[in-house]
């Protein structure tokens, strides 16, 4: 990949192959898991993953933001910061369900220039920028050239299709995948292996930025639900929801989820 960005993708794609490595001590499904504040699960493994991918990425006078990491407000003052979720869909890695990544994001100046994901359970890597385009397994990917939603492969939220939140859309005339992860959701997309995916519900930049500067350097669809560019490393890393595609399919999507919106005020 000749790049701007060159440096940038091999420090991703080092840091997701250190990743591999603290995955291989891990048996998805058989792992010691302790519960945050609100419920959601941590194992030793998002732990060891934000370390190595720390120890691998962060260089001098660039900023940090993480999961699994105390949020350090210099990233603030900072043109070019990691965004980080090492284990992406770690309910799905405790239960032992094909479906959780480490997610590597890169901004520059607000903006998702680059990112990495790497799923161990199918030996899926996405890498990708702005200026070099995305490889899925090291070959040329790009998203769905799809042109209708007629028949299009929708990923949606296991957790949300659960709690109801997909009961508007279950008659459309599109079929719509529960699954995990939603970086590894946006991967897919990226690489033209799903047609569409969003959320409805607030996310957080580390779910999102790495998946979202894959789609975008692919040459795909992504908006927040206030129907503008996603800007990364604000104060309040919290985003409303995310509307992701193939290039030729963003004013059906919007049409389909407007009726659906609940924007949330963008913080400031």
């Amino acid at each position: 990949m000749a790049s701007n960005y060159s440096d940038i993708l091999k420090r991703i794609y080092a840091a997701l192959e250190a990743s591999r490595a603290v995955f291989a001590r891990s048996t998805p499904g058989a792992i010691e898991t302790e519960y945050k504040i609100g419920h959601d699960p941590v194992t030793e493994a998002d732990r060891a993953l934000d370390a190595v991918l720390r120890k691998e990425l962060l260089r001098e006078g660039e900023g940090w933001l993480s999961e699994e990491s105390v949020d350090d407000p210099v990233r603030l003052q900072r043109s070019r910061v990691w965004v980080v979720d090492p284990l992406d869909g770690t309910r799905e890695f405790v239960t032992g369900i094909p479906e959780f990544c480490a997610s590597i994001g890169f901004v520059e100046d607000g903006r998702p220039v680059a990112g990495g994901i790497y799923n161990p359970a199918t030996d899926e890597t996405f890498l990708g920028s702005i200026d070099s385009g995305v490889t899925y397994n090291g070959k040329l990917a790009r998203p769905s050239q799809r042109r209708t939603l007629e028949g299009a492969l929708v990923l949606a939220s296991r957790s949300e299709v659960k709690r109801g939140e997909w009961k508007p859309f279950e008659n459309g005339v599109f079929n719509i995948r529960p699954m995990g992860s939603v970086a590894y959701k946006l991967a897919l997309v990226s690489a033209g292996l799903a047609d569409v995916t969003f959320t409805l519900t607030p996310k957080h930049e580390w779910d999102v930025v790495a998946g979202v500067a894959l789609v975008q350097s692919a040459g795909g669809f992504v908006s927040t639900l206030d129907k503008s560019n996603l800007l990364a490393n604000r104060r309040d890393p919290l985003l409303s929801g995310l509307l992701a595609s193939g290039p030729y399919l963003k004013d059906q999507l919007i049409a389909l989820v407007e009726p659906h919106l609940r924007v949330a005020e963008q913080a400031p």
